[in-house]
């Protein structure tokens, strides 16, 4: 449980991405709470799994970010994106694997 992405789902019961998404953007929680019309502490909320989101904000967000809503949400931990998408293992893990098999 080394990734960000695989942390406890919080009372909201749903894993999600918005942190990550929103760190590989630069963006500030801020930022996209202006975007989203919500305050900022919504996303802290979100971020940390304490607040499940309307369907209405579920929907902005995978628009904002340009992804289907279950690449965002999902009630099953998130593989890495680099794993999911291109099928390459955490670097903390592939490396823990290599000196495990010397």
């Amino acid at each position: 449980m080394n990734n960000a992405e695989d942390k406890a789902p919080g009372e909201s019961g749903l894993y999600n991405r918005v942190a990550v998404l929103r760190a590989e953007r630069g963006i500030s929680r801020q930022q996209l709470a202006d975007a989203m019309d919500v305050n900022y502490q919504t996303i802290g909320f979100l971020e940390r799994g304490d607040y499940s989101p309307s369907l209405k904000l579920a929907l902005g967000l995978a628009e904002y970010f340009g992804l289907p809503v279950e690449g965002i949400f999902s009630t099953r931990p998130l593989r890495a994106l680099s794993e999911q998408v291109y099928g390459v293992k955490a670097l903390t893990q592939s490396r823990a694997e290599l000196e495990g098999s010397k």
